[in-house]
């Protein structure tokens, strides 16, 4: 069945992933001030980043980049490839006994996963992604309260405050089902660190801005193989992105591309403000916006937004 025929509709297609930053990106593309944003942001209550926001080319397109710059040598470490992947090519030309071995040490530490996850308090559980590997706050674990509060006290609008809550409690669900924790357990650590809460404001202070009534996302498409977390490797998609696809209905393709494309924050976005699955039988596009991607993959690396009108 196809997409009402009324408001103002967005398309996300999402044949090369989706994560926070490039969610943003599109948005920006697609009109939002970047002037708005910053100052937007930078009333919350929250320190140790600088926002980018710049044109890049991505498979010969020139497309828009947002970029939360961290105030620390962790920065950019999330799309180090060598460090994600680095094991698969090591991996290769281990012995039996070597690949055992890694085998046994991503199983004691499978619970452990450098993306943008919640933080279960226990010895060597560190999670970080969309660019949160290994991060600038690492003693720093907050709960849902204090993002909350983070969040509160900054200037966004009613309802942008509430997507932005809806986006960290569906991470937070997940992470609490995945561990074995009720969500009031779950501590964040770089879910709740400096860029995953920038991140998350500005895609909601965004599509807020845009005054977006429907949003048709058909599906999700995410990588093969694993990838590496600070503690350990996790296998594609990522446990909380399954957790989120499965408990939300998002339907996923899972293409023959090694690699992550689908981020916790990418699938905890599409989850909370996917109102359909299917586009209009026929319609015009308004405009077109496309964010970039900070990793380098065999697909196209961007997210392209499209604002389009049934006919």
């Amino acid at each position: 069945m196809a997409v009402k025929e009324t408001g103002k509709i967005l398309y996300l297609d999402c044949s090369s992933g989706l994560s926070g930053d490039m969610f943003v990106g599109a948005m920006l593309d697609l009109g939002v001030d970047p002037q708005m944003l910053e100052q937007t942001l930078h009333t919350l209550p929250l320190d140790g980043y600088s926002i980018r926001i710049s044109r890049v080319m991505k498979s010969a397109l020139n497309v828009c980049d947002f970029d939360v710059i961290l105030d620390g040598p962790e920065n950019g470490l999330d799309h180090d490839m060598k460090y994600l992947y680095g094991h698969e090519q090591k991996a290769a030309h281990a012995s039996s006994s070597e690949q055992e071995h890694e085998q046994e040490h991503a199983h004691d530490h499978q619970h452990a996963h450098d993306h943008d996850h919640a933080h279960n308090h226990e010895p060597g559980y560190d999670h970080a992604h969309d660019h949160v590997h290994g991060h600038t706050h690492p003693h720093v674990h907050r709960n849902l309260q204090d993002i909350t509060d983070i969040l509160k006290g900054g200037a966004l609008s009613a309802h942008a405050l509430e997507l932005a809550l809806r986006v960290f409690t569906i991470v937070a669900q997940a992470e609490a089902h995945v561990h074995g924790k009720t969500i009031d357990e779950v501590h964040f650590h770089e879910v709740g660190a400096v860029d995953s809460i920038v991140d998350i404001a500005a895609a909601a202070i965004c599509l807020d801005e845009l005054k977006i009534d429907r949003v048709v996302l058909t599906h999700l498409t995410d990588g093969t193989g694993t990838v590496r977390c600070q503690h350990g490797i996790l296998p594609i998609p990522v446990p909380a992105v399954a957790q989120i696809a499965s408990a939300h209905a998002l339907p996923m393709h899972i293409a023959p591309i090694r690699g992550e494309l689908v981020t916790p924050t990418g699938a905890a976005l599409a989850a909370a403000i996917r109102t359909d699955h299917h586009l209009p039988e026929q319609f015009e596009i308004r405009k077109i916006g496309m964010g970039a991607g900070k990793r380098d993959y065999e697909t196209a690396g961007f997210l392209r937004a499209m604002l389009i009108e049934a006919c």
